[in-house]
């Protein structure tokens, strides 16, 4: 009989089944061709079945048996670990189901002691994460089901393509415009998403900011702000709106290059419609002031009287298949299960009393997952790594290679010998999606259930098997369970009482059917579909303005480097297509997008071979001419490693609050190849 279980992909986390014989068939939400092809890898030859060590550093790997990989990692810990516990770093990914998200965290903490441990979901969430909890005191990518969105009137989507990043979700849009709804983009590509919106705002990277304090700006001076609501159920409103008075719409004309008529058009669309939303993704929030970005669109939110309002609200759209649940239950640097903060004495208290262990004993936190990685070598000199893939997915990837290269010791537990994997020196092969039962929460804060449907391959551990082992190895005396019941059973302990409480869910609750969103404090509870309908999460009941304003580019355009790059996704690859660039049904190579303008005076023609530079270093890539990219701005899709890697160009700024990454904008030159 086929089982019912989810896409490993994005955070949609579709519906599906999957036979005995690893075939898929959507379920009622419909898949996108990624989701289709997703049981390719299953059968992969490239798949790894053995665990792989390395005899000395340069020479090759070689297959092992699962005791001598264990052995060597463990000995390699003991070794570094002589010149202190923080002397070991551990690296997560967002696609680690919760429970092997939260073994992982209490692993590095418990059996390692250490403080070092951070994931790339830095680089996806953090800086929408940490706007919504100063504004509302709780994260959650959507604080209403994405089957509301149907139901609104109009849709503001900000830096998002979901056309190609998360197929699905389009039909949510398409239900809305049906009923004759409205949709606005704010992109400065014409995206696929962007082609089916009512109307397409198009600033230059890096000036969301700006935007979105003109469309404040707007929403005062035309009576749009909902003066009823500011005074029930905010603070902050005059000290915000101080800030955008200065940014009247002929200013942010200059700045963003978008039109004072589209511009006040984009403010009434929202304001007119009876039910309205903002969300915000990666191309607003991927910047050194991505925080104040996601800040800025939130206060725009508020003051059109969104957040909190049936029908209504502010959101943003999550990446990775388990973005939202990743970072709840201990993978980040400063957290503990629960959404807990690692500095907190109480919830350092009860988390300690749930992994058996003396409070003083816990580390406190660490460092984000960018400086964790530049750290290496110079810091930590051992790092275990499980689900990431950062020589492709991270900024300044030339720098970050080079310091896994200087690690004494580097083990990677994955799928497949990614280009991460291939500089370690133990490799631990890891059963997949469909392999292993484990939950992953959505980007609406659903929890789901993933089922297990086939059988790993033989020489494949798990790895909650693996932590097991090592915290075994290592002479824990904590709990490591290798069943995710168990395990999830733990993490609602250590979750209860916590901003996301998973105390009242349950495998079986969610076996039989249930749709249960977090919060969940008890078996009885229902869930909490729809957050802050009566008060936020702060002290005082009501959602924080913070004043923000758009700061200086973090790398300037100079005559070198004249052009703005941003770069992104494309609907037939995932993340740093370490999965998808292995499965034949899903085709397309490495490009770089640029206005058929810029292209006549570069004498480059379609399909010509050029090298895109930055100060960090180049990568060579086929040109795409188009007419729907702004003349000053050129895009590069990530997903491709060597010399095609886009994130041998970005930058390595970080938000000052949430330590994300600049992805999104810096200063580039294209030059043409030889033929």
């Amino acid at each position: 009989m086929p089982v019912s279980t989810h896409c490993p992909y994005c955070a949609l986390q579709c519906g599906m089944t999957v036979s005995r014989e690893a075939e898929v068939e959507a379920g009622p939400g419909g898949l996108c061709r990624k989701g289709w092809t997703s049981a390719a890898l299953l059968r992969s030859p490239e798949r790894l079945t053995t665990p792989l060590v390395r005899d000395r550093k340069g020479g090759p790997l070689r297959e092992a048996t699962w005791d001598e990989a264990l052995s060597r990692t463990t000995a390699a810990i003991r070794r570094a670990q002589q010149s202190g516990p923080d002397k070991v770093a551990v690296f997560g990914g967002g696609g680690l189901t919760n429970e092997k998200a939260y073994a992982l965290g209490k692993f590095a903490r418990v059996a390692l002691k250490t403080p070092l441990i951070d994931y790339n979901g830095r680089f996806c969430m953090s800086s929408a994460a940490a706007a919504a909890n100063r504004a509302f005191g709780m994260d959650r990518g959507l604080p209403f089901p994405l089957a509301d969105l149907g139901e609104a009137d109009c849709v503001l989507l900000v830096g998002s393509n979901p056309a190609e990043t998360m197929p699905p979700f389009l039909q949510h849009l398409r239900r809305m415009q049906a009923a004759g709804g409205s949709v606005v983009v704010v992109d400065p590509r014409r995206t696929p998403t962007a082609e089916v919106a009512q109307l397409h705002l198009a600033p230059q990277p890096g000036s969301d900011l700006a935007l979105a304090l003109g469309m404040l700006f707007v929403a005062v001076d035309e009576g749009l702000v909902d003066k009823d609501y500011l005074a029930e159920r905010t603070t902050g409103f005059e000290e915000a709106n101080a800030v955008a008075a200065s940014w009247w719409p002929a200013r942010v004309e200059r700045v963003t290059g978008v039109s004072e008529p589209d511009l006040r058009r984009a403010v009434r669309m929202l304001a007119d419609a009876p039910r309205a939303m903002v969300l915000t993704a990666r191309g607003a929030e991927q910047h050194a002031h991505g925080v104040a970005t996601a800040t800025a669109w939130l206060n725009l939110a508020l003051a059109l009287g969104l957040p909190g309002t049936p029908g209504s609200g502010w959101g943003t759209l999550t990446g990775q298949g388990n973005g939202q649940g990743g970072r709840e239950h201990g993978q980040k640097a400063d957290q503990l299960p629960g959404y807990r903060s690692i500095s907190d004495p109480a919830a350092r208290a009860h988390v300690a009393s749930v992994w058996g262990v003396d409070e003083a004993e816990l580390p406190g936190p660490g460092i984000s997952a960018y400086e964790l990685l530049d750290s290496l070598g110079t810091g930590p000199t051992a790092m275990l790594l499980f689900a990431s893939n950062p020589v492709v997915s991270a900024p300044n990837a030339r720098n970050v290679a080079r310091k896994l290269q200087s690690l004494d010791f580097l083990a990677v537990s994955d799928l497949v010998l990614s280009e991460t994997a291939a500089l370690a020196d133990v490799v631990l092969p890891t059963t997949q999606w469909a392999e292993e039962s484990g939950t992953t929460t959505n980007l609406e804060g659903r929890v789901l259930l993933r089922r297990k449907a086939i059988d790993p391959p033989v020489g494949v551990r798990s790895d909650l098997e693996i932590l097991h082992e090592l915290a075994s190895r290592l002479g824990c005396a904590a709990a490591f369970p290798t069943d995710p019941v168990d395990v999830f059973a733990e993490l609602g302990a250590a979750s209860a009482g916590g901003v996301a409480d998973y105390a009242g869910i349950t495998h079986a609750r969610l076996a039989a059917g249930e749709q249960l969103h977090w919060p969940c404090p008890s078996t009885d509870h229902l869930g909490t579909p729809r957050l802050f309908l009566d008060r936020f999460a702060t002290p005082d009941g009501r959602a924080r303005f913070v004043a923000v304003d758009q700061p200086e580019d973090a790398e300037p355009l100079t005559e070198a480097y004249p052009l703005r790059l941003t770069t992104g996704r494309v609907a037939m690859q995932y993340q740093s297509g370490a999965q998808t660039r292995r499965i034949a049904e899903l085709p397309g190579d490495a490009y770089v997008e640029l206005h058929e303008d810029l292209a006549a005076r570069l004498g480059v023609a379609e399909g010509d071979r050029v090298k895109v530079s930055t100060v960090r270093g180049e990568a060579w890539l086929a040109a795409r001419v188009t007419d729907a990219i702004r003349a000053d701005t050129v895009f590069v899709p990530f997903h491709w490693p060597g010399k095609k890697r886009a994130n041998s160009l970005t930058g390595d700024w970080l938000d000052p609050i949430s330590r994300m990454p600049a992805f999104k904008a810096c200063a580039a030159r294209i030059d043409r190849l030889p033929a």
